[in-house]
């Protein structure tokens, strides 16, 4: 079985970068592109959880936001620093998840669009990572990548 960690704001959700507090509260919230048609065609034959960063939001608030933008129906989890007692900018983040979903590290994928807390400590744990660089900037490090969620989905497909 095929699990997928995505990363939460400017992954999967848009993090528009003046607005305070809780996402799930915020009175604005949208999908990046392609997020709905990925993850409903991926979600068919895998499972999906978000590994996310946010230091203020609960696993519930996390899945409140969700729920306002329809992405919920297709997630089977959240993971923050709130339940899993770390930051997410370590290796040990990602080796706690693999631990709790009963899993080796190279059945699980990270999508993630920050290299340092996405991408660099998901591979230091085992994972597949892979970088959404929807603005493509330069991949000095020669890191898998996608540009756009899409991608995802079309790969699925070949």
């Amino acid at each position: 079985m095929q699990v997928y960690l995505f990363d939460w704001g400017d992954t999967l959700m848009v993090d528009f970068p003046h607005t305070q507090g809780k996402m799930c509260d915020w009175e604005q919230v949208e999908t990046i592109e392609g997020a709905q048609e990925t993850l409903s065609y991926l979600s068919k034959q895998s499972q999906i959880y978000i590994a996310t960063g946010a230091d203020d939001s609960s696993e519930t608030d996390i899945r409140q936001a969700f729920e306002r933008v329809d992405l919920a129906q297709y997630i089977s989890g959240y993971f923050c620093k709130a339940n899993l007692g770390i930051s997410k900018d370590s290796t040990e983040f990602y080796t706690r998840i693999i631990r709790k979903l009963g899993l080796t590290p190279c059945q699980a994928i990270m999508v993630g669009d920050t290299i340092s807390k996405d991408v660099i400590p998901a591979q230091q744990a085992g994972l597949n990572a892979i970088w959404f660089n929807p603005n493509r900037l330069k991949n000095e490090k020669s890191l898998k990548q996608i540009h756009s969620l899409k991608e995802l989905y079309i790969q699925e497909q070949v």
